[in-house]
């Protein structure tokens, strides 16, 4: 049975901080307190106060409870390398500790030290850590090397991740010896999951996003690597079909797509533009004409993995007439969210 989102709104709580003024027995002459001198400050705030930091927004890769590698958009002071930066703040005890969400973990070991980093002609980066790096624990391996990898493709100039320990480069992962060969790339995938398909040889890899809940009841998108046969040549459609089939039942993400939604015309993908027909039963169980963010996000997030897809058009029945949840027109193309998963300060 395929496994629906049943909470979708966030838990929100709200913090009233109150204050109060105290009855106290009236002092006697002899209990007065003496004078204390009076130092009158400036009422014009200091150069360092008044000057608000600067920050950039930036994705990181992290452990949700589930053990899922989940990006997360932290707002991060503005730095003079903003590559080595993000890495520095994957390291467990590091400076994302007091940032992290609920249920969330850094994935690099702790006192990791980010000795370096390099960014190629060719979209390579080059990522020089410090021995502390091979003192991560066996079972996540993967995770480690996803972690960064996918952190740093977020920088439009890097395509292809190579790691180093202090100044040597590794062919393989320290512990499992996970391949890494000529380096690694957004293709080599995420959180992976075989799906239905056992035929490695006759498949090939496409990267998903389901949803996950938080511990506070909120939504987040994980992303998934699964396998679709090579039988089934158009790549859109079979992202659509696998959205809409939902994740593994043995795992803790959900789908929020109808059962009965379906494409109605073939794709049309054309200038960056990737235009989709649906009829009315991506519209589920909310209000007529509405997407609900939950579907309209993943779906976003999974098609704007393909080379080149940089925004959806979503019909339906061949008409633009679809709202969001907002109730906002979707008649012009949905781009790909420059924040993923927002972490909210």
């Amino acid at each position: 049975m395929k496994k629906r989102l049943l909470v979708t709104a966030a838990a929100v709580c709200g913090i009233a901080t109150m204050s109060g003024c105290s009855l106290l027995p009236t002092k006697s002459s002899t209990d007065i307190d003496p004078p204390k001198t009076v130092v009158y400050k400036s009422d014009q705030p200091s150069k360092e106060v008044a000057k608000k930091e600067e920050t950039v927004k930036r994705e990181l890769y992290l452990i949700d409870r589930n053990g899922y590698v989940v990006p997360q958009t932290f707002q991060l002071p503005k730095s003079t390398s903003l590559a080595k930066q993000a890495l520095e703040y994957l390291v467990k005890d590091g400076p994302v500790t007091d940032e992290l969400p609920n249920g969330f973990q850094a994935v690099l070991p702790p006192n990791t030290e980010v000795l370096g980093v390099q960014t190629q002609k060719d979209g390579t980066i080059i990522a020089d850590f410090s021995p502390e790096f091979k003192q991560y624990r066996a079972e996540d391996e993967l995770k480690v090397f996803q972690a960064v990898t996918w952190t740093l493709t977020q920088f439009d100039n890097v395509t292809k991740v190579k790691i180093r320990v202090n100044g040597k480069e590794l062919a393989s992962m320290p512990i499992n010896k996970a391949q890494i060969g000529d380096g690694l790339t957004r293709d080599d995938g995420i959180n992976f999951d075989k799906g239905d398909i056992v035929d490695i040889m006759n498949s090939r890899p496409v990267t998903l996003y389901y949803v996950s809940q938080g511990e506070m009841g909120d939504t987040y998108y994980v992303p998934v690597t699964t396998r679709i046969s090579n039988a089934q040549t158009d790549s859109y459609s079979a992202i659509v079909n696998e959205l809409v089939k939902g994740p593994s039942e043995y795992s803790n993400l959900v789908s929020d797509f109808g059962t009965d939604t379906k494409l109605v015309s073939q794709p049309v993908f054309k200038g960056g533009k990737l235009v989709l027909n649906f009829n009315d039963g991506i519209y589920g169980n909310i209000a007529k004409n509405m997407i609900n963010n939950d579907v309209l996000q993943p779906l976003v997030l999974s098609l704007t993995e393909q080379k080149g897809v940089k925004s959806i058009e979503i019909q339906i029945n061949g008409k633009l007439t679809a709202l969001d949840q907002q109730g906002k027109p979707l008649s012009q193309p949905v781009s790909r969210p420059k924040d993923v998963n927002t972490k909210k300060l």
